[in-house]
């Protein structure tokens, strides 16, 4: 593995999920870890309280945190530096594109991306399913879930576990649509 990948993973405050409260990003380089970073993220929005639970993330933690526009200003370099990757990557796709539209910035129609779930759907297909945790615990990779730096971070590592097994990550480029928000090839 010689490219780099930005392994990423949101958290959202409420069911609508086109607004952040968390992000985890995870930078991989020549198969290894080479760095990472964590925010949380104002939404400017509403929490439902499943959202509070599932995540540990209230109100009262992002009062003082960047809304995504202004955090973007930072992380734009990083999360165009490389093929994103996340595990469910529409699902973490799509946030982004939502945020991305709903506040109004300029960004490429298309973004390359890759899923960590699929790749190992092909690496370790005697899994009972392959949800994060259930990788995690079977594959030994440690894993505070709904936790988007530790997920982020699993999520790297089950990306390089994937490309030992001989997984070439390459493959399974597709390709979002921003606008349409969805996956197109």
């Amino acid at each position: 593995m010689t490219d780099r990948y930005i392994v990423f993973d949101v958290e959202t405050p409420n069911s609508y999920n086109n607004r952040m409260s968390a992000i985890g990003i995870s930078i991989v380089e020549n198969g290894e870890i080479a760095d990472s970073l964590y925010s949380l993220v104002n939404p400017e929005q509403h929490f439902d309280p499943f959202n509070i639970e599932l995540t540990g993330i209230s109100p009262a933690d992002v009062a003082d945190s960047p809304s995504f526009c202004e955090l973007w200003q930072i992380i734009k370099p990083v999360m165009r530096s490389g093929i994103l990757v996340a595990h469910n990557a529409p699902f973490d796709m799509g946030v982004l594109a939502k945020c991305i539209r709903d506040y109004r910035i300029l960004s490429d129609p298309y973004m390359q991306y890759a899923c960590t779930c699929r790749m190992a759907k092909r690496a370790f297909p005697s899994l009972p399913n392959h949800r994060l945790n259930t990788l995690c615990d079977e594959l030994g990779i440690e894993l505070d879930h709904h936790n988007a730096a530790s997920d982020s971070i699993a999520a790297a590592q089950l990306l390089i576990r994937c490309t030992e097994s001989g997984i070439n990550p390459t493959d399974f480029i597709r390709k979002f649509d921003m606008i349409n928000m969805r996956t197109v090839k």
